[in-house]
């Protein structure tokens, strides 16, 4: 979407290209010039977007669209790439720019897809001899080999790789270290399987046949059993943060890496309202999102405060702690995501709560919740931060009770 925007009687043009804020001045025009113009940018971008106009090799973005999609026909200049760089450059290249940017698990997950490139195409593969060609024979590849517990590596996972390629290509486009569009039009992933949608504890134990134990990470529990949950946190021998902070997951659906970074000052108990810093929504900047604090997360938080060791952190740990990950620790460092983790692990361990995979299943009985009281898409969206639309597609269920009683609705018991 291109925006309009006036500063001393002139007008500019704003949108964004491969992710960066760009800008085409029009100068001193009238208003309704400028409008059109507007309309005309936003036209020009989908027709791009969509393949049906394509921005000549050495032309700006904004010289495209200054000149109405129609380059003329004496050919401008073009912008010589830099250099011929390698695989390895444009990894190494791209990882340097993005890593203060990104949340420390994206740059992870990055690095490995980046591996299994280089390994492939080697680190000295020249990036502009990059064909669609050699993106299916990657695929191939990466079709037969074997992901977790040796089954064969899903469609999804070799996708990300080559979005990560595609996402570094369009980088090194704007650095000019590439030059022309991505080549994987027409590029072909063998056929997957949907992932199943979550189900409560009974719908899983059904369909358990010692093969598929998987199913456990669709777990997401009724609002019942989310009590009962936190009743046994409560009773287990735990440091003093753990129960707080696993109410506050079970209460808000906020991520673990947004729950190891959330502050005192997040939790405003006179407005009744918790601010989760999202990292996210936006790679470009830290964006927050506000939950309502519920009189239950109320009270817990009320009480582990008047007992917190100090520091601007709401979960911390005291400067020693028997059997931490980390010693010598400050009360004002945040918990890890693997602290969490582990202690979330931990206190369900020997119980019946020993399946759930991770502190995520919370997230997913979160919004479960929500959806099954009939609470505005909307509302849970603006409550649990950005979801995918496929992962949007997977909450967009009911309890099978829920379910049940609708149907009774139309047929009768």
């Amino acid at each position: 979407m291109a925006t309009l925007q006036q500063r001393n009687g002139s007008y500019r043009v704003l949108f964004y290209w491969h992710g960066q804020r760009q800008s085409l001045t029009l100068g001193s025009v009238s208003s309704d010039e400028a409008e059109t113009k507007n309309s005309q940018v936003e036209y020009l971008l989908m027709r791009v977007k969509q393949g049906l106009l394509t921005v000549p090799p050495g032309m700006t973005i904004a010289a495209f669209l200054s000149c109405d999609g129609r380059p003329p026909k004496t050919p401008i200049a073009p912008n010589e790439v830099r250099e011929q760089v390698t695989l390895r450059q444009l990894k190494e290249r791209y990882l340097s720019t993005h890593e203060n940017s990104l949340e420390a698990t994206s740059i992870a997950g990055i690095r490995i897809h980046f591996n299994h490139l280089t390994r492939f195409f080697g680190n000295q593969f020249a990036m502009a001899s990059l064909s669609l060609a050699d993106l299916q024979r990657y695929v191939e590849h990466r079709s037969k080999a074997k992901g977790l517990k040796g089954r064969r590596l899903s469609p999804a996972t070799i996708h990300k790789e080559i979005v990560t390629l595609r996402t570094a290509w369009n980088w090194g486009l704007q650095m000019r270290y590439v030059e022309g569009r991505f080549p994987n039009k027409g590029l072909r992933y063998p056929k997957g399987t949907e992932k199943p949608p979550f189900m409560t504890r009974d719908e899983i134990e059904l369909q358990l046949d010692g093969t598929n134990d998987e199913l456990w990470e669709c777990l997401y529990l009724r609002i019942d059993e989310i009590v009962e949950l936190l009743q046994h946190v409560k009773t287990r021998p735990a440091q003093p943060f753990v129960y707080p902070m696993i109410c506050f997951a079970a209460h808000t659906g906020a991520r673990r890496s947004e729950i190891v970074r959330a502050k005192v000052s997040d939790v405003n108990f006179t407005s009744k309202i918790v601010t989760i810093h999202e990292k996210k929504r936006d790679h470009g900047r830290t964006t927050t999102r506000r939950v309502p604090l519920t009189p239950f997360l109320e009270q817990v938080l009320t009480e582990w405060l008047a007992h917190h060791p100090g520091g601007p952190f709401l979960f911390c740990q005291p400067q020693q702690v028997v059997r931490s990950r980390k010693q010598n620790r400050v009360p004002s460092a945040p918990l890890t995501k693997d602290e969490f983790h582990d202690h979330f692990r931990r206190a369900l361990r020997g119980s019946k709560w020993s399946v759930i995979r991770g502190g995520h299943a919370l997230r997913h009985s979160f919004i479960s919740a929500c959806a099954s009281r009939n609470i505005d898409q909307r509302l849970v969206e603006a409550w649990a931060g950005h979801m995918s639309p496929e992962m949007s597609r997977r909450y967009a269920h009911l309890w099978p009770s829920v379910q049940q009683e609708a149907m009774k609705a139309v047929f009768g018991p």
